[in-house]
């Protein structure tokens, strides 16, 4: 009698567990991105975060290694991003790397999409209940981490412009109108670009002496114009190169906290001592001329047949002047540009999560 009942108790149990497991598979799979506006929103302390701890995640450059450069405070790390009106699905790495078997993910960018890009290795090493050994990375002019349990890779690609920059007889000319490394980029299943931060540059730090549109070089242009241009091109090549099953992502414009006057603390001149996300949802500085322009470039420039979404992480990312490294870096430069790992950029892929299911 007593093994009929051990026998009737363990087949209960995995009934509950059976069903448990469907109802939550359920819930992600009719996750329906239609349902709110996930970039309008604002942050809330959840004691849960962060996603993962850093200190187990040996792949953190040491530019955005904050713990382990000394960062004293912590709460940066306890904030979750809180959409109007519905809740994020929370990162389940096993579902993303099931979801994307045998596919490939690019990152194309600049040092930006670097630190998203080893964002999401963290997490999927921390939530995808794959061990180091599961896991194979290769340097070139490529960075690949491969999860060969299920054949899924995700890349990382620098380009700071998207378009081209070559070596011609009067020096290194910027080319808006040509992009020759999209030859490597067609063949990825998913990408997500990312370019503004060096459109500005000037001096030592400007990569180009010229700059060329339409067969025509000059010594320099209005850099938005520039932007534009380059952004055009950009979505030309998407509409004749990237194949209609291919998801497309273009990140919003990453915001730096340098001036304090833009999160009404005119005192402050860097983000050092910031140690708490700005309350509710409204960005004094308002939103960047840039992103206008992206998004205007997506509406009139990109085909409807493309699947290309606008990665909208601007607001979300200004109302974080926490986030940045500081000073806690391995180079021990005021960095208030890119982002502690873990961090805000959990958030970014959280989103690219809900989109990828």
């Amino acid at each position: 009698m007593k093994m009929f009942l051990a026998i009737i108790s363990i087949l209960f149990l995995a009934v509950i567990s059976i069903l448990l497991t469907s109802i939550t598979t359920s819930t992600t799979s009719t996750w329906n991105i239609n349902m709110c506006n996930m970039y309008e929103g604002e942050w809330v302390y959840d004691k849960s975060y962060p996603l993962f701890d850093s200190s187990v995640c040996k792949s953190i450059r040491r530019e955005f290694d904050c713990l382990k450069f000394g960062r004293p405070d912590r709460d940066y790390l306890k904030y979750r991003w809180q959409p109007k009106g519905c809740n994020l699905p929370r990162f389940d790495g096993v579902d993303f790397l099931r979801r994307l078997r045998g596919k490939k993910v690019m990152f194309v960018g600049d040092s930006i999409s670097l630190n998203h890009f080893e964002s999401l290795i963290c997490l999927l090493k921390a939530t995808g209940a794959v061990g180091n050994s599961n896991i194979a990375v290769s340097n070139s002019s490529i960075t690949t981490v491969i999860f060969k349990r299920y054949g899924v890779s995700i890349s990382f690609f620098s380009s700071h412009y998207l378009v081209d920059i070559k070596r011609e007889s009067v020096g290194r000319v910027l080319k808006l109108d040509s992009i020759k490394d999209g030859e490597t980029w067609r063949h990825y299943d998913v990408l997500i670009f990312n370019t503004w931060l060096w459109w500005y540059r000037r001096g030592p730090k400007q990569p180009w002496d010229y700059v060329e549109v339409n067969g025509k070089i000059s010594k320099d242009m209005d850099r938005m114009d520039a932007f534009r241009k380059g952004l055009t091109t950009w979505a030309k090549w998407v509409n004749s190169y990237v194949k209609p099953s291919t998801k497309v992502f273009l990140q919003g414009v990453n915001p730096s906290h340098y001036r304090g006057i833009q999160w009404n603390n005119p005192r402050a001149t860097n983000c050092l001592n910031e140690t708490t996300p700005m309350r509710g949802s409204t960005y004094p500085d308002g939103e960047p001329l840039a992103s206008k322009v992206m998004k205007e470039v997506l509406k009139t420039r990109v085909s409807s047949s493309k699947l290309v979404h606008f990665l909208d992480i601007s607001k979300l990312s200004q109302l974080r002047k926490d986030g940045h490294p500081s000073k806690y870096n391995g180079f021990h430069g005021m960095d208030c540009t890119h982002w502690c790992i873990a961090g805000v950029l959990e958030t970014w892929n959280q989103i690219l999560y809900a989109y990828l299911i």
